[in-house]
């Protein structure tokens, strides 16, 4: 087949998978969430059957307690945090209206210069409900109409069904599949998919250690400080961290922003607050970003934010799912075909021996 005719099979092949998906999206999200189930917990199945257990046992014995330790963080921490997150939209008007005063004050006219005149005369009962909007909005995007098919029930039932079998068969799939690839480009495929795996893995499993211990270490923090809903805040924030920059910058806002409404004139609490999350993030720049994700993901943090937005606004919460990974094949197929084309007569101007 002439490279024309090859760019213009995958190139349809491409077209194909992303109409299916576009199509089924609002059915796929238990599938899609069980085979990452399944991607994320492979390595800990293949260590497990270097101790002697079978495959079924391993993925039976990964799989019981995955669902176990769901069940019960639902159980903990779902009231817990619902209860915050309702006293905090209940709350917030009022720490809206300590910082208007705040910046209102005659007292700080360099305050009031520096935030100008919007935040002091912004309706509070506007701005909330512009919030409470947004948020609605943003939550409906990301289900994407998927009540309709799609209960929380059948999440809950179908994701670990798929996660096992998925698990139990990974090797055989990964064997499957490889003998669809054309013989003559089977090293090249082999090369671009473990390229893939390592940037997905770095970046999936990697980021999301980071996400939990950074999660934990702002709830605790924030908690033991005294900040008003200190969990939530902090839950959020570690959760978020997925996000490049987006995760620290709006958590240390809101925080500040509460410790502000919540301790003015004490300064020293205030502080503290914003001394937790500038640890937290000399913590993760420094500590965990290098040791758990590491510098040859080669995803650039704006790559990973545009994909993460355009995927979640297109296809919802599967979008999401399928972000990274889609994120990660792009570039290392892209900097495989920009080294072919530095490698080609079209770059360098010389034609190759006849």
């Amino acid at each position: 087949m002439s490279l024309r005719g090859q760019v213009a099979f995958w190139a349809a092949m491409l077209a194909a998978f992303l109409l299916v998906l576009w199509l089924l999206h609002e059915i796929l999200l238990p599938f899609v969430a069980g085979m990452a189930v399944a991607y994320l917990l492979d390595p800990v199945a293949t260590r497990l059957q270097r101790f002697g257990l079978s495959r079924l046992l391993a993925a039976l014995i990964i799989v019981g307690l995955f669902v176990v330790t769901f069940v019960l963080l639902i159980i903990l921490f779902i009231p817990l945090v619902a209860g915050q997150l309702a006293a905090f939209i209940e709350n917030l008007p009022g720490y809206i209206s300590k910082l208007q005063a705040l910046v209102a004050d005659p007292s700080r006219p360099w305050l009031r210069q520096a935030l100008g005149d919007t935040f002091r005369d912004a309706d509070i009962g506007d701005l909330v409900k512009q919030g409470a909007g947004w948020l609605t909005t943003f939550l409906r995007s990301l289900w994407s109409g998927g009540q309709a098919l799609i209960s929380i029930f059948s999440l809950l039932i179908v994701t670990p069904v798929v996660a096992f079998y998925l698990l139990y068969d990974w090797d055989r799939l990964v064997e499957t599949v490889d003998s669809w690839v054309p013989r003559p480009y089977r090293a090249t495929v082999h090369e671009l998919a473990h390229e893939i795996d390592l940037a997905i893995a770095g970046f999936v499993r990697g980021q999301t250690a980071v996400c939990l211990i950074l999660g934990s270490y702002y709830a605790v923090g924030l908690s033991l400080a005294g900040l008003n809903f200190g969990l939530l805040i902090g839950l959020v924030s570690g959760l978020i961290t997925f996000i490049p920059y987006v995760g620290s910058m709006t958590g240390l806002v809101l925080a500040v922003g509460v410790a502000i409404a919540q301790f003015w004139p004490a300064w020293t609490p205030i502080l503290v607050v914003a001394a937790i999350f500038f640890v937290g993030q000399f913590i993760e720049g420094y500590v965990l970003s290098p040791k758990l994700v590491g510098e040859s993901v080669g995803l650039h943090p704006v790559w990973v934010m545009f994909a993460l937005f355009a995927f979640g606004y297109l296809l919802g919460f599967v979008g999401l799912l399928i972000a990274i990974p889609l994120a990660a094949a792009t570039g290392v197929l892209a900097r495989f075909a920009l080294r072919q084309y530095r490698a080609s007569p079209l770059y360098t101007g010389v034609e190759p021996p006849r």
